[in-house]
């Protein structure tokens, strides 16, 4: 997908527009959020498997990310949460207060974007008050 915006150099009055790329479907990052996300919802059927090692770094510290989302989803107790919605929410609160590696705004976009591919109409919506949320509290 790719947006369009002005050039710099403008010969005319009217703004010449080019292409701008965008993150692509295939971007390696998006790829591994995809993964880390699909072993996270894995995990959330049944708690006496091996933790793979892919997300043990999350699972080490999710007691703190867990009492996040509670604090800023109260009316939605991590045990009647949407399992799609928990791992999405697991993984990126991860990133944006433990991991650091990525700005904000990446993060909460990349989160979004997973919540529209796998989770339902209100997903996304939800994802993103709660990470605003926390987001907010930092």
């Amino acid at each position: 997908m790719s947006a369009l915006r002005p050039t710099q150099n403008l010969p005319s009055a009217l703004p010449q527009l080019q292409p701008v790329l965008m993150k692509t479907a295939s971007d390696p990052r998006h790829l591994k959020r995809i993964q880390l996300f699909k072993a996270l919802f894995s995990t959330g059927f049944d708690s006496k498997d091996k933790i793979p090692s892919l997300i043990q770094p999350i699972f080490d510290h999710l007691s703190s990310i867990d009492k996040l989302i509670t604090q800023h989803a109260p009316e939605w107790p991590i045990a009647k949460l949407n399992k799609v919605d928990l791992a999405i929410l697991r993984l990126a609160i991860y990133e944006l207060t433990i991991e650091k590696k990525n700005p904000p705004k990446v993060i909460i976009d990349e989160a979004i974007e997973l919540a529209k591919k796998f989770g339902t109409d209100k997903t996304s919506k939800f994802v993103n008050g709660v990470l605003g949320a926390v987001l907010n509290q930092k």
